[in-house]
């Protein structure tokens, strides 16, 4: 069944009886309701006498259905509309739940409270952010690498500058993405017009090299076995399978940007999440300055994801083929569409990166991965193939045979837990299922209670 059959599922997919689990179960909830955004890429039916002249973007129209979390949000919805009474627990979209520490929650406030005052107040800032923050970025993730301040520009988060890189670009390149992968590299790359129509029988966009990862490859695609694309979007640890990437399958990737005049973007959210050798940064390896962009966020390393913060690390080094550095095209697409990130957040940001900061980040990202090590051996203990989790806060569980869709449904329709099913991050995904370790611990472990009873 496709990503678009599966999306439309009727409601009355989930009218089984009604789950074991009742309103008695003790589960920590917060205590607001989510807002629920719904993100469709067919049009309304609006009932309205008057039309403007304006044509649609055909781009838009061939995205296939609402963007994943949104959809996911929207099928929670539902259910709570048929259960009322059901405790939810959500391991689902990539949230953190855990309070931003004080020593950089202090820092906000700080210079929230300094904006009230004429010492203090201070108006628009450098669209490439606040040097002070640059520099320490630099030298806490870039040291001795050659990455200086001004190749650092400071943002609202790594997925809008996915989108800002996107319009630097063009529509007139081919872009490769690992399958599966961050449903934003797709997805703007057919709001650009980058792609053809979506091809339901392989579930994928025409002009856009899908680079298959899978447990027998390690994760890590065959390169020699695609076409030559432009851009290379990378991701590790990878979002949603949680492989990290060895020094020398980076070394390959790199030689294989450099071999075919390829750009790496290469997403390294996750990089604090990683134990042991792995590169943390693309920019460990020698020769990447040339061909690749760093794009990074302190949404899962400080529990920025309301707070928004992130940057990218575009290097001088890196020209296009007529020798123009992208860092320039990047700058001015920044000063047209965006007037730089918080004062308020970039105060944030620089505290998470004092030594008091850095410490408090690591407890936090200690404290997931407990829970991504709880969930992890729930799972394993049940006989399901785990992967992932080592390395980032997602655990990719292994459901041979079955539709992703169908297993989300069975999981929340039973347990009342939400998970995020793997095709949504590309064909490659189908048959998994991603199980976010954002969560209180006290609702990760009765989610693993609830997951042991229904696959026991």
């Amino acid at each position: 069944m496709s990503i678009t059959q599966n999306l439309t599922l009727s409601i009355s997919s989930f009218l089984a009886p009604s789950s074991n689990f009742n309103s008695r179960t003790h589960v920590s909830m917060h205590s607001k309701s989510p807002s629920i955004c719904k993100c469709l890429a067919t049009p309304q039916q609006l009932d309205t006498a008057y039309k403007t002249k304006v044509s649609r973007n055909e781009n838009l129209g061939k995205l296939q259905a609402g963007y994943l979390f949104p959809e996911i949000a929207r099928r929670k919805s539902e259910h709570l509309l048929k259960y009322p009474d059901a405790k939810i627990i959500s391991l689902g979209i990539g949230d953190t739940t855990e309070p931003i520490p004080e020593v950089i929650s202090s820092a906000l406030a700080k210079k929230s409270l300094a904006l009230s005052t004429l010492e203090g107040y201070s108006g628009y800032g450098a669209g490439q952010g606040e040097k002070p923050l640059r520099s320490a970025i630099a030298s806490t993730f870039y040291p001795d690498l050659g990455i200086e301040d001004d190749d650092i520009f400071v943002s609202d988060g790594a997925k809008c500058d996915i989108s800002r890189l996107q319009i630097v670009f063009g529509s007139n390149v081919k872009m490769a993405v690992q399958d599966p992968s961050y449903p934003a590299y797709v997805d703007s790359s057919v709001i650009m017009g980058q792609t053809g129509l979506y091809q339901k029988d392989v579930q994928k966009f025409a002009n856009i090299e899908y680079m298959r990862c899978n447990p027998e490859n390690g994760f890590f695609p065959d390169l020699s076995s695609i076409s030559r694309p432009d851009i290379i979007f990378f991701c590790s640890p990878n979002n949603p399978t949680g492989a990290a990437a060895t020094r020398e399958q980076l070394v390959q990737l790199v030689q294989y940007a450099k071999d075919n005049g390829s750009i790496i973007i290469h997403d390294s959210a996750y990089a604090m999440y990683m134990s042991g050798d792995n590169p943390r940064s693309i920019f460990e390896i020698p020769g990447a300055k040339e061909v690749a962009i760093e794009t990074s966020s302190f949404s899962k390393l400080a529990g920025f994801t309301g707070v928004r913060l992130g940057w990218t690390v575009v290097p001088k080094q890196l020209l296009f083929s007529d020798g123009f550095p992208v860092a320039k095209d990047f700058s001015r697409i920044i000063c047209t569409c965006f007037n730089g990130a918080s004062n308020i957040s970039q105060a944030g940001g620089l505290a998470c990166l004092s030594p008091h900061g850095l410490k408090a980040m690591r407890g936090v990202i200690g404290y997931y991965k407990e829970n991504t090590n709880i969930i992890m051996e729930t799972f394993d203990s049940l006989g399901f193939k785990v992967y992932g989790g080592k390395n980032a806060p997602y655990v990719w569980v292994h459901f041979p045979g079955q539709s992703s869709w169908d297993v989300f449904s069975e999981i929340l329709e039973k347990t009342n837990v939400v998970t995020t099913p793997g095709s949504g991050f590309g064909p490659g995904g189908e048959g998994f299922v991603r199980v976010s370790a954002f969560g209180h611990r006290e609702n990760v472990l009765e989610a693993c209670t609830r997951f042991k009873q229904l696959y026991k």
